[in-house]
This record gives C-alpha cells, sequence and structure tokens, in this order.
C-alpha cells in the first residue's frame, strides 16, 4: 500500500540429503507477485494460507488449500496472491527425472488435484524433510507421493476405484441379460465375486442410478416400443418382465405420468 513499508516474506529454503529432492522451500508471502519465469524441477505445491493466481503456459489456474498442485519443469508460470494477506506455501522442487517428460503436457492441462490423501502424504513428507536424521522415511515418503502424483499425471485411477467401475460394468451386463427373467441381487453378487451392498455402490456411483432402477428403465424402454407396435397392456408385462400389468402401470405412470393403454392410444 502506498505510504507504507513493504511487508517482508519469511522464507526457508534447505537442500535435503534426499535423492530426487532439488530444494524445500516454506514461504510466507504477505505481498510478493512472481512474475513469469520457469525451472528446471517439478514444483510440487500445497497452500497452507490464502489462495494464489497463476498463469501456467497462458492459462490462468488457482492454488487453495484444498488442492495439490504440480508444476512441470521448463513451463512458464507466475503467481501472486488473491487477497490482502498473502499466502502461505510448501514447496517441495523435485528432479527433471521424478516423472515422465511426456507427461509435461498432461500437468500443463491440469496441474492441480483436490486430493486429500495426497495432501495428507505430501504433509507428512515435509515433516520428514524438515528433520535431518529423517532421510530414510522422507525417501520413503517421497516413493508414494510419487506413485500417486504419476497416477494423476497418466489420467489413471486409483486400482479400488478401477475395480469398481469394473463390477458396475459387469453387472449392467448381467442385469441387460436378465432383463425378462431377472435375478435377484444375492445371485449377481455371487456371479461377480462382490457383496451385494458393494456391487449396489459401484453402480450408483458409476451410472447415477442404483441397479433396481436401471433395471426397471430398460423394462420400460422395451413396453414402450412393443405398445406403440401393437401390443396390449398385459402381453407387453409380461414380455418385458414385469410380474403383471398392473405392476407395469405403477412403474409406466410413475415415470410417464399416463398408463400404457393412454401412451399407446397417443400414437
Amino acid at each position: 500500500m502506498a505510504g507504507y513499508p513493504a511487508r517482508r516474506p519469511r522464507i526457508r529454503a534447505w537442500r535435503p540429503d534426499v535423492p530426487g529432492v532439488a530444494e524445500v522451500l516454506h514461504a510466507h508471502f504477505p505481498e510478493h507477485v512472481y512474475p513469469l519465469h520457469t525451472h528446471d524441477t517439478w514444483t510440487l505445491l500445497v497452500v497452507d494460507d490464502g489462495l494464489v493466481r497463476y498463469d501456467l503456459d497462458r492459462q490462468e489456474h488457482g492454488a487453495l488449500r484444498s488442492l495439490v498442485t504440480l508444476l512441470p519443469p521448463h513451463v512458464p508460470h507466475d503467481g501472486r496472491s488473491v487477497n490482502d494477506t498473502g499466502f502461505r506455501k510448501r514447496v517441495v522442487y523435485l528432479d527433471e527425472g521424478a516423472f515422465d517428460a511426456t507427461r509435461i503436457g498432461n500437468a500443463v492441462d491440469h496441474p492441480g488435484w483436490a486430493d486429500s490423501a495426497l495432501r495428507d502424504q505430501i504433509h507428512l513428507l515435509h515433516r520428514a524433510l524438515a528433520s535431518p536424521g529423517d532421510a530414510f522415511e522422507a525417501e520413503g515418503r517421497l516413493a508414494l507421493v510419487r506413485e500417486r502424483l504419476s497416477g494423476h499425471l497418466a489420467h489413471d485411477e486409483p486400482p479400488g476405484v478401477r475395480h469398481g467401475r469394473t463390477l458396475a460394468h459387469r453387472l449392467r451386463d448381467l442385469l441387460d441379460a436378465h432383463l425378462v427373467i431377472g435375478l435377484t441381487l444375492a445371485d449377481a453378487a455371487s456371479a461377480l465375486g462382490a457383496t451385494e451392498t458393494h456391487l449396489i455402490r459401484c453402480f450408483t456411483s458409476e451410472f447415477g442410478i442404483p441397479p433396481h432402477q436401471y433395471l426397471t428403465g430398460r423394462r420400460l424402454d422395451r413396453a414402450r416400443r412393443l405398445l406403440l407396435a401393437g401390443r396390449t397392456a398385459a402381453d407387453t408385462a409380461h414380455e418385458v418382465g414385469f410380474y403383471d400389468q398392473a405392476h407395469l402401470t405403477r412403474h409406466f405412470k410413475r415415470l410417464l405420468g399416463i398408463t400404457p393403454g393412454a401412451y399407446a392410444g397417443a400414437a
């Protein structure tokens, strides 16, 4: 502010004796604005207070407390605080070879992730890096951090998520194959080697609706086509897997607000 002395930054920087780490920086910048610059390292950044706005390869981004930010080497970026209280950050500068150079483009496109587990790992890494006697621990924690970051850079999903998606799609195939005759959730769980509740969670997460609602919707889709083709409501209910005409009518009205007969008559 005009007429007031600039508030000085508070900085601690060091190079730990840990392979792969070029530098560690802990800093509080009340006013400082970074001009455009580059590093020959990967910049692994967490913000502990405030909000940092930065341009990376001419695209604007934000670094806030909930995000883990990874800036790639040799790509110009700047940095400035969004509010007048400045920001506090912790940075680990990782050697250029920490990640495959082919992933630089991915980091430019998506330099930050809301990954609380990764942020916790980075906090523990900083704690180990700050203690000269904990170099061995720091190496181990760095390995875990790099592994998780590599997954993000490759746009991979954690193994548990991939497995859940696979289960969801296998269950959908199973439901499609049993559209008319149906199957119990217990039978599906047995066939897919998963618990019933896990199947429901995976399916709902992947497709946005629970399995029973998906099955009902698929039956109603087929029912609509049969009704428009001239089938009676009673025959249609039997052909698409509903218990009886009343069962079909109840779900049909819930979906479209009219009875199957009214729907067919509107053709």
